[in-house]
């Protein structure tokens, strides 16, 4: 145990000074190994407050994984949060620090501070939210279109952490990675629709754990220009980054060792109007999506790839049949992506309860749907 005074890690990282009186609370190890967990803070500098834990790692945990070892050992950080505090510097061992993740587990103490937010990375904003549910452990809201999640290029404000930081306090940004807190998954900024923010590293370790293993129901509502060849079905590709264009997603060729699976599910709803210009009907449809994995555009690029693009699309759908049907529409019917994450149902990483949420269409879907029953 280190002395009253003792800077635990290189000068200036981590800046711990242990002062008599302050509270501290042990847990009982197993028999493989424990952690205690001290909260800190000093009255009269509240800059340099952090909590720091303690793991101890006996001889027959070597070798284990030390992100998975001390998700294990600290129940109030989750795994994401651990793999970004040690590529930080804040994981010591021995007093040296240790920054890679995936290496293999030592015996002896690791000592883990997480420190008070870094306000630099993103600002509270004053962002109206649409909240459907909050505790003490998540916050679901109806994210509109044009607000992107996180700060990016492009997007350094104005997004939807900036808002949940604003309605959660900065205490929010200590949960998750860096720049992305509470973030379990994402919507593109031109997506409307339900989305769940954990609140807590347990709720953000036990969600995450519920997408891994697809257990979170998830459907989304897009609208295509024409429609898919068949009523229902799976599309199953690998996707990745797009090697003529980095912007863009692509389904890659099978067997590629680039991407990640991606797995989509659908049903045509409805079919609307004839063929457009000589085209075999329909013009247009409504497909109910459910994701098995999360890619990034996974919705757009597989729905482009079965040649039925989301209308409004300019990324992936900028096609001659898309602007036959604006003109067909009017022009202008929708000015982003036709595409609504509708429900969403997950267990309460808290109370285990089966918890389902399902957001209305946006007034600009509404008024693509009227049109296109309208042809």
């Amino acid at each position: 145990m280190e002395s009253p005074g003792a800077v635990w890690g290189p000068p200036g990282l981590l800046r711990a000074r242990l002062q008599a009186g302050r509270k501290m609370m042990r847990l009982a190890g197993s028999a493989r190994g424990g952690y205690a967990g001290r909260v800190m803070h000093d009255a009269d500098d509240e800059s340099e407050s952090l909590e720091q834990f303690e793991a101890v790692a006996a001889p027959e945990d070597a070798g284990a994984r030390l992100d998975r070892f001390l998700a294990a050992r600290v129940p109030g950080l989750s795994r994401t949060r651990l793999r970004a505090l040690i590529e930080q510097g804040h994981v010591l061992h021995a007093g040296a620090p240790v920054r890679d993740a995936s290496a293999g587990v030592k015996p002896g103490v690791y000592m883990i501070a997480r420190p008070a937010p870094d306000v630099t990375e993103a600002q509270p904003e004053p962002i109206d939210l649409v909240i459907l549910h909050e505790d003490g452990d998540v916050l679901v809201i109806d994210k509109p279109s044009g607000l992107a999640v996180h700060p990016a290029p492009g997007n350094w404000s104005g997004t939807l952490v900036n808002a949940v930081l604003h309605h959660c306090g900065l205490e929010l940004a200590r949960v998750g990675a860096p720049g992305r807190p509470g973030i379990v998954h994402r919507l593109d900024k031109d997506t409307s629709g339900v989305m769940v923010v954990a609140k807590t590293d347990r709720a953000l370790r036990t969600l995450a754990e519920q997408f891994a293993k697809k257990s979170v129901g998830r459907r989304y509502d897009a609208f295509t220009v024409g429609a898919p060849a068949v009523k229902e079905g799976r599309i199953i590709t690998r996707i990745g980054r797009d090697p003529r264009n980095r912007k863009r997603m692509a389904v890659l060729a099978p067997g590629s060792a680039a991407g990640k699976e991606a797995v989509t599910a659908f049903e045509v709803v409805a079919r609307f109007g004839p063929g457009l210009r000589g085209r075999p009907p329909p013009a247009a449809a409504h497909v109910a999506c459910r994701l098995e994995t999360g890619r990034t555009h996974q919705i757009r690029v597989h729905l482009a790839h079965i040649g039925a693009s989301l209308i409004g699309d300019g990324m992936y759908g900028a096609t001659r049949s898309a602007r036959v049907l604006d003109e067909a529409l009017g022009g202008c019917m929708i000015t982003r992506q036709a595409l609504h994450a509708a429900t969403l149902s997950f267990d309460h990483p808290a109370t285990g309860h089966r918890l389902s949420f399902e957001t209305p269409w946006p007034d600009d879907i509404e008024r693509l749907h009227a049109a296109l029953q309208a042809l």
